[in-house]
Formats: structure tokens, C-alpha cells, sequence
């Protein structure tokens, strides 16, 4: 019995594979749950429906998940997040499904780019992190830079510019 207990339990804990052109749906499904559900204490609802918008073409929202470093999380093989790095050194989207929400999804997620990050050799990761995400950032050590206000199918939705140094094995650099 102690080995099907384990084996269970395991299955239960979220893993990471590379972003897969069939996933379009999927995540474009999870994109809007988590605006429509996880948003509405700081967007109201003309906000939420047109950020959640951005995934109304699908094929422009798989173009933009393909053109960028993207990561899903799955659940027993089922996505249940996703992140996307551009650049080098930005996280462009990080969404968790409302029912995956607060079960380490999210920070595996980010946690996997600041990896790559380093990687890569970026110094810094920045986000434009929603009001309701900057204290999840803020808690992984992002510092708030600047306060934007951005028009998203046109209407004007509010976040921050948060910036985290990525730790290094050789910080010494010249100034």
C-alpha cells in the first residue's frame, strides 16, 4: 500500500514540458479563467473582458505563445498554468487555472525562468505584473520599478513594473 500511496501522491504534483503548438486551445482557455476568476478584486468587468480578449484569435495568441520561451505546467498530464519569457531577460504572461491556483503552479513556473534566465546570462528579470500578481512577484524578491497604465482593447488596466537581480556565481563585474 505505502508504494500506491506514493505513486499517487506524486501524480499530484505539477510538472513542466515545452509549449506544444496543440496547447493553443488549452491555454488560451486557462488565459481567461484565471483574468475572468483570479482578477475581479482589482479589474472590473469591462477590464477583465478585454485583457481576457487577447485570446479571442487563437492563432495570434499561439503565434505569441510560439515566439517566446514558453512553459506549461500540467497536473496528471493535464495543463493547468503556463509562462512565457521574451527575451532574454522579461516574463511576458504567467496564468495558473483557478483551480490549480495557490498549489506551487505559478511558482514553479517562475522559478523555471528565472532559471533559464540565468541561463541565458540575463543579470535581471522584469515583468509587468497585474495588481492582483504583484504580490505573488513581490514575495520572490521583485522590487516595484514604475506604475504603468496600459490601453488593452481599449480599456486602460493598471500594473507594475517589478524587477528581480538574478543571483550569479560571478557578480563581479565592471562598472
Amino acid at each position: 500500500m505505502g508504494c500506491v500511496h506514493v505513486t499517487a501522491h506524486a501524480s499530484l504534483r505539477p510538472a513542466l514540458r515545452p509549449f506544444l503548438p496543440a496547447d493553443v486551445p488549452i491555454l488560451a482557455a486557462i488565459f481567461v479563467a484565471a483574468i475572468e476568476e483570479l482578477t475581479a478584486e482589482d479589474y472590473n468587468e469591462a477590464q477583465r473582458e478585454a485583457w481576457a480578449g487577447g485570446a479571442d484569435d487563437e492563432e495570434r495568441f499561439g503565434e505569441r505563445l510560439a515566439s517566446e520561451l514558453t512553459l506549461v505546467a500540467t497536473l496528471q498530464n493535464s495543463p493547468v498554468g503556463f509562462a512565457s519569457m521574451k527575451g532574454t531577460d522579461h516574463i511576458d504572461m504567467l496564468y495558473v487555472h483557478p483551480s490549480a491556483a495557490g498549489q506551487g503552479v505559478g511558482s514553479m513556473l517562475c522559478d523555471a525562468l528565472e532559471k533559464l534566465a540565468r541561463g541565458r546570462g540575463a543579470k535581471k528579470l522584469t515583468v509587468a505584473a497585474s495588481d492582483n500578481a504583484e504580490p505573488f512577484f513581490a514575495k520572490r524578491g521583485y522590487v516595484a520599478n514604475q506604475r504603468n497604465t496600459v490601453d488593452v482593447n481599449g480599456e486602460w488596466l493598471a500594473n507594475t513594473t517589478m524587477e528581480k537581480t538574478l543571483a550569479s556565481d560571478t557578480l563581479k563585474e565592471a562598472p
